[in-house]
């Protein structure tokens, strides 16, 4: 079975079809679904999707975007809810540059950041990061959270070159893979997955965004996963069948400890 670690089917994409469109998905293949927060709504939202579907698990956390939206409330919203049995990560929290321009803005998104990975750390789970336009200071700052002893992670939508790949696969750390993977201009990201083990890697879609090819512009949805699987495996030279088994392994491994 697939397992999806990273999708948003709170958002408002999925209003008129959330219901439909998830109870379709173990017929299609799809058996594990992580739902990643990424606002402060999302919060609720997440929770209430783990609960319905049983195949649903959470990630809890808030995206950089809304960095400046956080209080110690949140934070404490984050830590409670990562107890829930179905929580398997701390995410999607990390770096995002490419609105926030100013240094003010990126001081509020590092402390964010390194709050949600201390609670990472002291609730004993792994992370998914996001990172646009900010490739250093993320490797900085998850470098340095690594030393002091963390449980894993995920670099969401890897988008950097191979010579950052590196530096987070020798971390132990996981790239996840979406529908960029099987765009033609998408050479960098080919790439990195021709050079990272396959034992490192995860299927993600960031749903309802970067839809793979065929369905590039559409909304996206787990369903298209097997458009990346098809991808990877070309690029590594093996089945189909094989990138989804051992991504599976992967992701069963780092979220829910199996």
């Amino acid at each position: 079975m697939i397992f999806e670690t990273h999708a948003h089917y709170d958002d408002e994409a999925f209003a008129q079809d959330r219901e439909n469109l998830l109870a379709s998905m173990q017929e299609h293949g799809i058996g594990y679904i992580v739902n990643a927060c990424a606002s402060i709504e999302s919060l609720k939202d997440t929770e209430e999707l783990m609960e319905q579907y049983p195949f649903v698990y959470g990630a809890f956390g808030i995206h950089p975007d809304d960095a400046e939206k956080m209080t110690e409330e949140t934070l404490e919203e984050i830590r409670q809810l990562s107890r829930l049995p179905k929580a398997v990560a701390i995410g999607e929290i990390g770096l995002d540059y490419y609105w926030h321009k100013e240094e003010h803005e990126h001081e509020i998104q590092k402390k964010m950041f390194l709050a949600q990975m201390e609670i990472a750390r002291e609730e004993k789970l792994p992370f998914m990061v996001h990172s646009r336009d900010a490739a250093k200071d993320t490797l900085d700052l998850v470098k340095d959270c690594m030393k002091g002893g963390m449980y894993g992670g995920i670099i969401h939508c890897f988008s950097y070159g191979k010579e950052m790949a590196r530096e987070y696969l020798d971390m132990g750390l996981y790239l996840g893979i979406g529908g960029v993977v099987t765009f033609k201009n998408a050479k960098k990201l080919k790439e990195v997955v021709a050079y990272a083990p396959l034992e490192q890697l995860v299927l993600e879609t960031d749903s309802p965004y970067l839809s793979p090819e065929p369905n590039r512009g559409k909304r996206n949805s787990s369903l298209n996963l097997p458009y990346v699987a098809e991808a990877i495996a070309q690029i590594k030279g093996c089945s189909e069948e094989e990138v989804i088994a051992v991504t599976e392994e992967n992701a069963k491994k780092l979220l829910l400890r199996k």
